[in-house]
């Protein structure tokens, strides 16, 4: 056989031999494409900015991917090992810029091949704005009531300020940050405990140890109770002597604290008059007594003094 007849042999009827190999191929690839698998999960959204620059409104923080291949290679893939990440490093001001979400493969994803990679949203508009950085004091977050009778006095937080970073609108408008709850209930003595600083802001950054020590001081109540209509007794009067005072009821403020007061019942004897040296009849103005438990302070008293008529007992002629 001649070169010439092989060569005829090849190019007669070349448009079918032409559209015969196309469809085998079309056929082989779309065989090859039902083939292969899918794989969905979620990675986070990095945004990659000039250093003085940082994001200044909400945006996606996961986006998500669709892996595209045969099954022994999209599986073993690990989801670490494909980055998403917007750039929006040729930007130097503020704006809002609109930017491609772009994917990065590493590890078991490098080199791997048949491999379609797909990211929803395809692309992301956020504002960006220059940082700012600054110190704000701690506020502490209660929950909880003490037990009946005790205050919390005061409190300590160490640190009792942080340093906080973001966005120059968000941070002029922050003053404080506040920990998680300190837990009052039933507590009736001193404690300390470690709380977290809560950061509810993905703009902004808490710099430095999250961890706050607060140590709380708690001591009773104190409150003032009145006591009203008590009666004025007389003591070390002689019995050669009649004693008429011109008030017989008085009453009391005293202070201490909540729980002692208000179990607190008064004796006969918290009033008193003392007419031990009386030796003779008349007119006496007596200083009011006042003999409240040591636990207790006397904030005030009525009548301050009391008038009494002293008068020597009669005899009745025997």
């Amino acid at each position: 056989m001649t070169i010439k007849k092989i060569v005829d042999g090849f190019t007669a009827n070349w448009p079918v031999k032409v559209l015969s190999v196309a469809v085998a191929i079309v056929l082989f690839m779309f065989h090859r494409m039902s083939a292969l698998e899918e794989r969905f999960f979620s990675v986070p959204l990095r945004v990659r900015t000039e250093n003085a620059l940082v994001p200044a409104s909400s945006y996606p923080r996961m986006v998500r991917i669709t892996l595209r291949g045969e099954a022994n290679s999209v599986f073993p893939i690990l989801e670490e090992d494909i980055e998403a990440y917007i750039d929006l490093t040729k930007y130097k001001g503020e704006g809002v810029y609109k930017a491609p979400v772009l994917i990065t493969k590493k590890g078991t994803a490098a080199g791997v091949d048949p491999l379609e990679v797909h990211v929803d949203p395809l692309e992301v508009a956020i504002a960006v704005e220059f940082q700012l950085t600054k110190t704000v004091p701690i506020t502490p977050s209660f929950r909880g009531y003490l037990e009946t009778g005790f205050e919390l006095s005061s409190y300590s937080l160490t640190p009792s300020e942080v340093e906080v970073s973001g966005p120059s609108t968000s941070i002029m408008r922050i003053e404080d940050v506040t920990t998680d709850f300190v837990e009052l209930s039933g507590k009736k003595e001193n404690f300390t405990e470690t709380v977290k600083v809560i950061n509810r802001d993905p703009l902004i950054a808490v710099r430095g140890d999250s961890q706050i020590r607060f140590t709380g001081i708690i001591q009773q109540t104190i409150m003032i109770r009145t006591l009203e209509h008590l009666p004025i007794i007389l003591s070390g009067l002689s019995p050669a002597f009649l004693a008429r005072p011109q008030v017989n009821f008085g009453s009391v403020k005293l202070e201490g604290s909540q729980n002692d007061l208000e179990a607190y019942i008064p004796d006969a004897s918290l009033l008193s008059l003392d007419c031990s040296n009386i030796d003779g009849e008349g007119l006496y103005m007596l200083p009011l007594i006042v003999s409240a438990p040591p636990n207790f302070s006397v904030v005030r008293f009525d009548p301050m003094e009391v008038a009494v008529e002293i008068a020597q007992k009669k005899d009745d002629g025997r």
